[in-house]
């Protein structure tokens, strides 16, 4: 049994502020940064010291003190309103991901909190198998993989292989040369998960597993450190995947989500075939063995010790 006295408690509480705030202050600053002044109707003005607009501007634009808006990015310990949240997703042009990561960030009342779960209910394993030709898996919020069947197997490689502190998608998509090959459309692709990541990790981000995944991947990939620091969000969405496999070719599909749990915790996606050439040759993704993965050259090893490193696949 473990006591927790009640300073170690708030010490906990606040440090999660602390980071909670300083994640707020970058978001507005980079998307402050990614706005050009004529996008909001603002003349350029001569010569500008930083890129996108001015602290004062988004002030005005959402008509609250210059002062009290540059406090919020220096992470000061202010409070912000939903209404005073909402006038600044409309000067920052924020779309409906954007908008309800800032909410989150911010810790306004509306922004839900979740909590995801590693462990597959045997009857989702299930539908996993049913499935049959179509890939499908399953991941959490943090993209780890918990489950997946043949045909996945046979599109992506052999994840069960895997250590299970490495069975991610966002690690393998920066550090398999495996799987940058085989997507056609890397870079959009990368963009696109990392974005997802950052919106998921706003509910996460004082949890170690997700800290620890973090700097694993800023230290693996400099193109990760890259996108993370642009502060981009984005929902998971059902898209067009094209893969370029070793062996059946140029294979599209369309991902769809079924969500198990609230929207950002644990989800089944299913790969459907878009197109005539795919729908002939996908059935047999079931029957191929699949390829290893391999790191690229300086990739990091396993997680340290004290990482989380249940095995949800072999457990099943």
């Amino acid at each position: 049994m473990v006591t927790v006295t009640l300073s170690e408690s708030s010490a906990g509480i606040a440090s999660e502020e602390r980071v909670r705030r300083a994640e707020l202050g970058d978001f507005l600053r980079r998307r402050r940064e990614a706005i050009a002044p004529a996008r909001v109707g603002l003349p350029l003005g001569g010569r500008r010291r930083t890129p996108g607009l001015r602290r004062e501007e988004v002030a005005r634009l959402a008509g609250v003190g210059v002062t009290w808006y540059t406090w919020l990015e220096q992470a000061r310990d202010i409070r912000v309103s939903e209404n005073v949240l909402d006038a600044l997703s409309r000067a920052l042009l924020l779309d409906a991901s954007e908008r309800a990561h800032l909410f989150n960030l911010a810790g306004a009342p509306s922004a839900a909190v979740t909590v995801e779960s590693d462990a597959l209910d045997p009857a989702v394993i299930l539908l996993l198998e049913r499935f049959g030709t179509y890939p499908a898996s399953v991941v959490n919020a943090r993209y780890d993989i918990l489950g997946c069947n043949a045909a996945y197997r046979g599109l992506m490689g052999d994840v069960v292989s895997v250590p299970f502190d490495r069975r991610n998608v966002l690690w393998l998509v920066f550090t398999s040369p495996r799987l940058r090959a085989m997507l056609v459309d890397w870079e959009h692709a990368a963009h696109r998960i990392v974005g997802q990541f950052r919106a998921a990790y706003a509910d996460h981000m004082s949890e170690p597993a997700w800290r620890s995944m973090v700097k694993r991947l800023q230290d693996a990939s400099p193109e990760f450190c890259e996108y993370w620091d642009e502060h981009r969000v984005a929902a998971a969405e059902n898209v067009v995947k094209q893969f370029r496999h070793p062996e059946l070719g140029l294979l599209r599909f369309r991902t769809t989500n079924m969500w198990l749990t609230e929207r950002v915790g644990n989800r089944m996606m299913v790969y459907t075939p878009v197109d005539d050439e795919t729908e002939a040759v996908y059935p047999r993704l079931a029957k191929i063995r699949p390829g290893a993965f391999s790191p690229l050259p300086g990739t990091p090893g396993p997680a340290p010790a004290g990482s989380p490193t249940i095995d949800p696949l072999q457990r099943s």
